[in-house]
């Protein structure tokens, strides 16, 4: 018996015990994850619907005086806004749950006051359904975000989201704005103003052009920074983007 002890001490692992150990451990974490699944989708269909989305947009519109516009948003503007608020917007839907989610936590450890870094899905469930500041208001806009995900298209989500935002100076909605600071409907906008634009729901007041004219450059500086590490323009595209006058309705031409 001493023998056979000896042996089986230095016979090294029992590789069916290891086998084993890892199947019950794979199986208990696969439990979690569909329990933590399961748990997700019954506090999201607790959720209010968010079927009367459009109509929301329209009332924020009309009590702002704001221009609602349905059409797709304009190219330039949409990438602008997609690159510097969510660049994982056109990512498969679960990623970009995913991506919301992870910000929404890390501002959470942080002691964030705003979470910031949310989704646009997350942005406009926010912004029509009511603001907050704890960790619950964050789930309840993930939530609805991953609402209006299912039962919107992207483009949608999108034209709601730019049209909902305030955009400072007293222009709601990405119409009112376009007018109202460059004197052009948003078709018609060139990179640097459409990557102006872009930078103002973040901080509308602080970034607000005509107020703060070098804040709102920065702003605009990171916008087309993120422009082209997302491959919608190159190094030498921002950098004319940038320089280029901007024709500010009262402010001469920007300069």
């Amino acid at each position: 018996m001493p023998i056979e002890h000896a042996l089986r001490s230095h016979a090294g692992p029992d590789w069916r015990q290891i086998r084993r150990r890892i199947g019950v451990g794979v199986a208990i974490a696969g439990g979690l994850v569909l329990a933590l699944f399961v748990a997700c989708a019954i506090y999201v269909l607790t959720l209010p619907s968010v079927g009367d989305a459009e109509a929301r947009v329209h009332r924020i519109m009309a009590v702002h005086h704001g221009i609602y516009h349905p059409a797709p948003a304009p190219r330039r503007l949409g990438e602008a806004v997609v690159s510097v608020e969510d660049e994982h917007f056109y990512s498969n839907f679960v990623i970009n749950v995913l991506s919301g989610v992870g910000r929404a936590a890390l501002a959470t450890v942080q002691a964030s006051q705003d979470p910031g870094g949310s989704t646009i899905q997350q942005q406009l469930a926010k912004e029509l359904y009511g603001h907050g500041s704890s960790l619950g208001a964050t789930l309840r806009e993930i939530g609805l975000g991953v609402k209006l995900s299912l039962q919107y298209s992207k483009a949608q989500i999108l034209n709601m989201y730019l049209n909902a935002v305030y955009y400072g100076h007293g222009f709601w909605g990405y119409v009112s704005a376009s007018r109202g600071y460059f004197g052009t409907d948003p078709a018609r906008l060139n990179w640097a103003e459409a990557a102006m634009l872009a930078g103002l729901p973040q901080a509308p007041s602080a970034y607000d052009p005509l107020e703060h004219l070098a804040l709102a450059k920065e702003r605009q500086r990171h916008v087309l920074d993120q422009l082209v590490a997302n491959n919608y323009l190159t190094d030498a595209q921002a950098d004319a983007a940038y320089v280029q006058p901007l024709s500010l309705r009262g402010v001469g031409d920007g300069r």
